[in-house]
C-alpha cells in the first residue's frame, strides 16, 4: 500500500477535501487558526492546502486580514453542480422505495401553472381509494402538498393562488377547520409547518385519508418538489411515526438546502 492512500480513497486528498468543505461551511472569511482549530489539523497543513486551492481558484486570501473565503472557481464549480441537479427525476427514482418502507401512496408534486401539479404517483401496498392522479393540481391551503409550497414555494409564483384561497376561505370558513383564514392565520399556518419540517392534514379533508408532505429544497431554500404520503392510519402522520421519518430523510437526501 503507498503512503498517503487508505481504503478506496488517498487520505492527504480527502484530508484538503475537508478543509474546502469546513470553508464552504462558515458564514464568511475565517483565519488560519480558525480552519486549523476546526479541522482539528495543524497550522502548517492547513496553509499548504490553502496554497494549492488559491493556485486552483478555489479560495481566495483577502490582502489586509489575511483571512481565506472561497474564490471563483468554488463558484464556478457549486453553478456547475446546481445546474446539473434534477430534482424531479432524483426523487422519482426513489418513490417506489419510498412506498415500500412506508406501506402508504407517494406523489412527487411541482408548482406549475396553475398550483401543485401531481406529476408521479406510487400506490402504496394498501389500495387508497382516491381521486388524486397525474395532472391532478392540489389546492394551496386545504392539502399537505400545498400547504408545503405555501411554506417554502417561492413567494411570487403562489401569491395570486395564496390570495385567490385566502378569500375563498374566509367566505366560508368550513372549508379549512384547522386555522383561521386571515392573513394572521395564514402566517401561523406557515410558521407551525416550518418548525415541525412537514405538513399534515387530517380526514377533515378528504374523509378516511390522511396525507403528509415535506419539501426537497434547492440552494435557496425553496421547495423545487414536494413529496406526500396518503394513508388511512392517523398515526401514520404523527411526528414520532415511522412514516413521518421516513419521508423527511427521503427529502433530506435530496435537497441541497436545509429546512429552516
Amino acid at each position: 500500500m503507498k503512503d498517503g492512500y487508505q481504503g478506496n480513497g488517498i487520505k492527504s486528498l480527502e484530508s484538503a477535501l475537508s478543509v474546502l468543505v469546513y470553508l464552504s461551511r462558515q458564514g464568511g472569511a475565517v483565519t488560519l487558526t480558525d480552519i486549523a482549530r476546526g479541522c482539528d489539523m495543524s497550522p502548517s497543513n492547513v496553509h499548504r492546502y490553502m496554497a494549492t486551492f488559491m493556485q486552483a481558484g478555489l479560495v481566495k486570501q483577502e490582502g489586509k486580514s489575511g483571512r481565506y473565503d472561497l474564490g471563483l472557481g468554488a463558484l464556478e464549480l457549486g453553478l456547475a453542480a446546481i445546474a446539473r441537479h434534477d430534482f424531479v427525476n432524483s426523487a422519482a427514482d426513489g418513490l417506489s422505495q419510498l412506498t415500500a418502507d412506508t406501506g402508504m401512496t407517494a406523489l412527487l408534486s411541482v408548482w406549475g401553472n396553475d398550483g401543485a401539479t401531481v406529476v408521479r404517483w406510487e400506490r402504496g401496498a394498501s389500495p387508497t381509494v382516491t381521486s388524486i392522479g397525474l395532472g391532478t393540481t392540489l389546492p394551496l391551503l386545504r392539502s399537505a402538498t400545498g400547504r408545503v409550497f405555501l411554506a417554502w414555494g417561492p413567494a411570487a409564483a403562489i401569491a395570486t393562488t395564496r390570495e385567490a384561497e385566502l378569500r375563498r376561505a374566509a367566505r366560508q370558513p368550513t372549508l379549512i377547520p384547522d386555522f383561521e383564514p386571515t392573513k394572521a392565520g395564514l402566517n401561523h399556518l406557515v410558521s407551525a409547518v416550518r418548525d415541525q419540517g412537514f405538513a399534515s392534514v387530517d380526514g377533515r379533508y378528504i374523509p378516511g385519508l390522511v396525507a403528509a408532505a415535506a419539501p426537497i429544497l434547492d440552494w435557496q431554500g425553496e421547495a423545487q418538489a414536494v413529496i406526500t404520503l396518503v394513508g388511512t392510519d392517523p398515526a401514520s402522520i404523527s411526528m414520532s411515526s415511522n412514516q413521518i421519518g421516513a419521508l423527511l430523510t427521503f427529502c433530506a437526501e435530496r435537497s441541497i438546502a436545509k429546512r429552516s
